[in-house]
């Protein structure tokens, strides 16, 4: 298996968003995960790894006091880990990934980024020894899980036939993190020009880079509404 260089890894995790469809006022990634706000099990998880030598968070102004004080409370950095750095994010995921980016720029140690959502609290360790032994070969690997169920594709009221079904034959689901090489994600940024998209490898794409699919864990669910919490707490609970 190939291994990434120590501290070669820098974690951007883009966590500005309102989390809208959670249905809270405040941000959802303060929500509580077995005793502990959300965000900081997916940022524990990536400082225990030695490839990763920096953990940049991208959050919005009115939110980064309470990320401060949560991590002040809860999370004692050990020593050898990264300190979490803060960048002020912006309305589209994309923006907030730029300016982690720039905050990168001069450090001669960061060769890949690895980005991650900091609503991703499970990812094991298994997949990041896969995800990252992976990225070397082509400069961009995602781990991601194939589609198992029946897909539809709604054509809209009025029509003759208002559904139809997908072929899902190689249809994956794209997880997080996503490893990229540094210069080939900041280069997709670069002619990024605010054309929307979903997630960095879509970015990767346009400028032709090859994405790998690495097939990860379907434990590595994104807290995305209130229901999702429990799973994660029983998912944990069995763990432990």
């Amino acid at each position: 298996m190939i291994h990434l260089k120590e501290a070669s890894v820098a974690a951007i995790i883009p966590a500005a968003g309102s989390g809208r469809r959670f249905g809270a006022e405040q941000n959802k990634l303060f929500a509580t995960l077995a005793g502990e706000p959300l965000w900081v099990h997916s940022v524990r998880k990536l400082q225990q790894r030695p490839e990763i030598g920096r953990i940049i968070l991208a959050v919005s102004e009115q939110d980064l006091t309470q990320f401060q004080q949560q991590l002040a409370s809860v999370h004692d950095v050990s020593e050898g880990e990264p300190r979490p750095e803060w960048v002020l994010g912006g309305e589209e995921r994309a923006d907030s990934v730029q300016a982690a980016l720039q905050a990168l720029q001069g450090d001669s140690n960061v060769e890949w980024v690895a980005v991650h959502d900091a609503a991703r609290p499970l990812v094991t360790d298994q997949d990041l020894d896969k995800v990252f032994a992976a990225v070397p070969e082509t400069d961009a690997a995602i781990l991601a899980g194939p589609v198992s169920g029946t897909l539809k594709r709604d054509l809209g009221v009025g029509q003759q036939q208002p559904t139809e079904t997908v072929d899902r034959k190689n249809l994956w689901i794209a997880f997080t993190p996503q490893v990229f090489r540094l210069g080939l994600l900041e280069q997709a940024y670069a002619k990024h020009n605010g054309c929307p998209a979903t997630d960095d490898a879509q970015l990767v794409e346009r400028v032709g880079g090859n994405v790998q699919l690495i097939s990860g864990s379907a434990e590595n669910l994104k807290i995305t509404f209130p229901e999702d919490l429990s799973l994660a707490e029983a998912i944990l609970s069995r763990k432990k």
